[in-house]
């Protein structure tokens, strides 16, 4: 009984210390993720009530506290209707966390990083537009029956074919997994940040829209300026360099080693990196 009354001592002890700790966690993630979809509205909405309920508790306004009261269902179904794409993004985003998401990840070898990259490169410089889906987790089946099944080998001559001339299918989306080229002529979401740059075309807003709603990583080439994008997390990397390009998508990536298995974590690395 000794050892047993010591060890509920010992947690009575850590319990305040795990309790503040799991809070702290759970806050932190939620911030997070609240960041990482760009709904930090949510956020600025939540502590604007939470102040007003903090000042009728103090000063004892009886009157604004029935009010507050009153209204309070209103609120919420307002909040939802307002905030539904936010909150759509915040409930993808944590279906795709590591902990809820038992599907594998999609590898790429180095060979197919590098044959996008060299399509990307030569559509760049005859500023002709260019616009990659690389699948990770999110399988985008409704994306992909939008377009062309194809399911062929992925090569540099077979992406430039595509995008290069005015056929039915250079103005969709190629979506790409498992080294293969799924389907192309792919109509992507359009982003629906309120805040994005006036100078993005359509393809820059559809490669951001695509990051919004699921894990992948977009690759676009500017028809205007020749610029070559990253799109991932909600967030456009606009005009990087074929260095860093090559750097990016292979720490965003689960690249295939010699013997098949994954060289790195792929999304859940990137996160990281990112964070």
């Amino acid at each position: 009984m000794n050892g047993v009354e010591s060890l509920l001592r010992i947690y009575d002890y850590i319990r305040p210390v795990l309790d503040v700790g799991v809070l702290f966690f759970l806050l932190y993630k939620g911030y997070e993720l609240i960041v990482r979809t760009n709904s930090a509205q949510i956020l600025k909405a939540a502590v604007i009530i939470a102040i007003a309920y903090a000042v009728v508790g103090i000063f004892d306004l009886n009157t604004v506290e029935w009010l507050l009261t009153f209204v309070t269902p209103a609120l919420l179904v307002g909040f939802v209707l307002v905030f539904q794409p936010e909150i759509r993004k915040i409930l993808l985003k944590l279906g795709q966390v590591e902990w809820f998401n038992s599907r594998k990840k999609t590898l790429y070898s180095s060979d197919t990083i590098q044959s996008v990259l060299l399509a990307a490169d030569t559509l760049s410089k005859q500023k002709r537009g260019m616009l990659v889906v690389f699948l990770r987790k999110t399988k985008l089946e409704n994306i992909s029956d939008t377009g062309e099944k194809l399911d062929a080998k992925i090569s540099a001559s077979l992406l430039v074919t595509i995008f290069v001339f005015d056929t039915p299918l250079h103005d969709g989306a190629c979506v790409i997994q498992d080294d293969r080229v799924v389907a192309a002529g792919c109509f992507l979401p359009l982003s629906e940040q309120y805040d994005i740059k006036k100078t993005y075309g359509t393809r820059h807003r559809a490669a951001l829209g695509t990051s919004e709603v699921s894990d992948s990583v977009v690759l676009v080439v500017s028809e205007e300026t020749g610029a070559i994008s990253l799109a991932y997390d909600s967030v456009l990397h606009y005009d990087l360099s074929m260095s860093q390009l090559t750097t990016d998508l292979t720490r965003l990536l689960s690249v295939k080693t010699e013997n098949g298995s994954a060289e790195n974590g792929g999304a859940e690395d990137a996160n990281q990196a990112d964070s």
